[in-house]
């Protein structure tokens, strides 16, 4: 059983759905606090410029610390919505799948958000199967955790029955590798190459959200995401 774990993110980056689309199951980390500055509510987009931020303003004045990503809440006070939509149509109204995605995210952006998390899982749904990636997902906060960093990494995949746990490259500075092997769980670090592709705009940026590669490629995008990785042993 291959596990791996990331934490909730808004429209994430390639790499991101790589590391699900290579596993048995996927763990979405969504009971921690919230880290400001994180993913979590925001990701980049391509345009002419180079690239943007869209973020997700949150409700998160003097909660910090004590503020699970799950129980974060938007603010709705701004119109981050018709501005995110806004954003899309501009920046990827000429890419070649926009149309084809389009309605799906006029109608996100046209409903009402009241949490973060809510709003992250129907996106996430939908790009999983726009991707064609049919791991299946577990959410922390349903799982009943204990422990912290490390500890709380081995106890996710204990409970999930992992035999192998896929984490990303800075896990080399935290993980206690013996503790894993002393579980029989094998530690993949998962070194992403992230690959060049077509875009809308000339002179090529990495580190989009996912939504530029789909946008652009279409049914191609999982196996351009997927080119020449290295994926853990069964």
């Amino acid at each position: 059983m291959i596990v791996s774990i990331n934490q909730l993110a808004y429209i994430p980056w390639l790499g991101f759905y790589h590391r699900i689309a290579i596993s048995d199951l996927h763990i979405v980390l969504d009971h921690v606090q919230f880290e400001k500055n994180s993913v979590a509510n925001r990701n980049k987009i391509r345009t002419p410029q180079g690239s943007c931020w869209l973020t997700v303003p949150l409700k998160t004045k003097g909660r910090f610390g004590d503020l699970a990503i799950n129980d974060v809440e938007t603010a709705n006070d701004q119109p981050w919505q018709k501005k995110h939509w806004q954003n899309l149509k501009t920046h990827y109204a000429k890419a070649p799948f926009f149309a084809e995605h389009a309605p799906f995210f006029e109608a996100i952006y046209a409903k009402p958000w009241n949490k973060l998390s809510d709003l992250t899982r129907e996106i996430n749904d939908y790009l999983l199967h726009a991707l064609g990636i049919r791991t299946p997902l577990r959410y922390s906060s349903q799982m009943n955790p204990c422990g912290k960093k490390d500890e709380l990494v081995l106890n996710l995949c204990k409970d999930a029955g992992a035999t192998t746990y896929v984490s990303g490259p800075f896990g080399r500075d935290y993980l206690n590798a013996s503790a894993f092997a002393k579980e029989g769980i094998a530690i993949f670090f998962h070194d992403y190459k992230h690959p060049q592709y077509t875009q809308v705009f000339p002179n090529f940026e990495p580190f989009m959200s996912v939504l530029d590669l789909l946008f652009n490629h279409g049914p191609e995008s999982l196996r351009l995401l997927s080119a020449n990785q290295e994926t853990p042993a069964t």
